[in-house]
């Protein structure tokens, strides 16, 4: 495995809680979600009266209720601290670090994980896209990324659409840049994080490379029936990608709960055959 050179971040520094008293924070979330206070009442096994004088601070919520309301708001493990700590109580959840001793067991798996897809491309990111750890199919993919692109902390979002990144080799770069844009503004729309909103304020004004356009049907691939591929030149060759996506689940700190691995497969035959030939 290839590990990209990291800078592991602390946080997505959101800020939340800051000046702000926890019940207009849990009417905030409570917005957001499109919930009413008798239906959050409900799920959490309360009343539309008490949810109403946290939302106004007429009552202080327990720490259990604290954490039954941002579960069942599905407010996101940071934010969850920061609503804690907004109620008077300190943070529930850790935020170490991956170089941390406490996750040594999570971080070799990690990079087990990242081997097994090899000759395939794999990187895990974290909340504002900081490239943690990547396998030897993605350093295959960066040859011919300038140089400061690649200088840590690496930024996924920022070396896919950089016009000195990957964005001229994208054969359907405006779809891929479309799809990329739209995946960011849905988790803008889920989380509280000023320096994804940054991200996506720098990555979105990036112009269009001159090469860049939407040349599907002239890589020859065709359209694929069940998703976007990602389609990049590589060494005068077009390869076609499909890629997933996996979080955890029921994740207890704050860092894990926003790690993300992203897997790159072959969407097509002369994609898979060349990859399968990498291999040693």
């Amino acid at each position: 495995m290839t590990t990209v050179a990291v800078e592991t971040a602390t946080g997505t520094g959101t800020g939340a809680g800051v000046g702000a008293g926890v019940g207009s924070l849990l009417r905030e979330w409570r917005d957001r979600r499109r919930i009413s206070q008798l239906e959050l009442a409900l799920r959490a096994d309360s009343s539309a009266r008490h949810i109403s004088f946290i939302e106004t601070g007429r009552s202080r919520p327990s720490q259990e209720m604290v954490l039954r309301l941002a579960d069942h708001l599905d407010v996101p493990v940071r934010e969850r601290n920061a609503l804690l700590v907004a109620a008077g109580y300190a943070p529930h959840y850790p935020e170490r670090p991956l170089d941390d001793p406490a996750m040594d067991g999570l971080r070799e798996g990690l990079e087990r994980l990242l081997r097994t897809y090899e000759p395939f491309p794999a990187l895990i990111v974290d909340g504002t896209y900081q490239v943690l750890a990547a396998n030897s199919g993605i350093a295959m993919l960066l040859e011919g990324v300038a140089e400061p692109l690649l200088a840590p902390p690496l930024n996924a979002m920022r070396l896919t659409m950089h016009p000195q990144g990957l964005a001229p080799r994208i054969r359907n770069y405006h779809e891929w840049r479309d799809h990329l844009l739209h995946q960011m503004r849905r988790q803008l729309a889920l989380h509280r994080s000023a320096p994804l909103r940054a991200l996506y304020d720098e990555v979105s004004a990036y112009p269009p490379p001159p090469t860049g356009g939407d040349e599907r049907a002239a890589a020859g691939t065709g359209d694929l029936p069940f998703a976007l591929p990602l389609m990049i030149e590589h060494r005068g060759r077009v390869l076609s990608f499909v890629s997933t996506i996996a979080t955890f689940n029921t994740p207890m700190d704050v860092t894990v709960s926003e790690l993300a691995l992203e897997t790159f497969l072959p969407a097509d035959p002369p994609t898979a055959a060349f990859l399968q030939h990498l291999t040693p």
